[in-house]
């Protein structure tokens, strides 16, 4: 049994991160200021600051088409990733005719099929990079979908029988509270594959506008500090994933407190 969380462990939990950040933002300026780091090597805190705020509104937009993207990638890759799932432990039959499509997704490199992709759907549409959002964003969440989803025993399926249980009631009561931190597990690691693989689709082709086109644009005309502007707005793109798949765990936590606490 856990023990209760103090106040004193909250603040600590949000204190570190922030002395940590302190930290290094610290070092980067030690580095730029006093050891003179050349800026094409590495602009500092202050330049990236600048340049966050004279294009904010640029930023402000890229993030908002980069986060769309990966977002309609994310919801669509895990409604598929759970419906195969929920099929592949069923029937073990479905799960033996996916395994090999599954693990060839796994291993097929974002770089090779962003431009086929974006190629397919033309230079004006999103959908290629959200295809490939999705793509990234299923795998984990089949995987572990059909892990969690296999996680009762016959015993206690026999349980639930000697005590007259439904389909359904067995369902709600045992399949789904032990599935339930397996499934949040593949759609917090999917998030960030989701973010990741839209940002390096943007790189190939596509219209231009996301995080990813202005990184590869400003660093190609050797505007250094603005390209780490964007690098700096995709990092707060994927702590904003991260944060969301967090409140959503506590949020099953909340609603299936046997399942999804661990």
């Amino acid at each position: 049994m856990t023990s209760p969380t103090t106040p004193a462990a909250h603040v600590a939990r949000v204190v570190a991160p922030l002395v940590v950040g302190a930290l290094i933002v610290g070092l980067w300026q030690f580095l730029v200021s006093v050891v003179e780091v050349s800026p094409y090597l590495l602009p500092g805190p202050q330049e990236i600051w600048g340049e966050l705020r004279d294009n904010s509104e640029a930023v402000r937009e890229a993030f908002w088409i980069t986060g769309r993207n990966a977002l309609i990638g994310l919801v669509f890759g895990t409604v598929v990733g759970i419906v195969l799932a929920g099929l592949a432990a069923w029937a073990r039959v479905v799960d033996g005719m996916l395994a090999f499509a599954v693990a060839a997704l796994a291993v097929v490199p974002i770089v090779a099929l962003a431009p086929v992709l974006n190629s397919m759907y033309g230079a004006d549409s999103e959908y290629g990079r959200r295809a490939i959002a999705a793509i990234a964003a299923f795998v984990p969440v089949y995987v572990n979908t059909v892990r969690g989803l296999r996680q009762t025993t016959p015993q206690h399926r026999d349980l639930m029988h000697s005590y007259s249980a439904s389909g359904w009631q067995t369902f709600r009561s045992l399949t789904l509270p032990s599935a339930a931190p397996f499934v949040i597990t593949g759609i917090r690691v999917a998030s960030s594959l989701a973010v990741i693989s839209a940002l390096v689709a943007e790189y190939f082709g596509g219209p231009r506008g996301g995080l990813g086109s202005f990184i590869s644009t400003s660093a190609a005309t050797s505007a250094y500090a603005r390209a780490w502007a964007y690098v700096v707005a995709a990092i707060v793109l994927g702590l904003v994933a991260y944060v969301a798949t967090v409140l959503l765990e506590r949020l099953v936590q909340w609603r299936l407190p046997t399942g999804g606490a661990r």
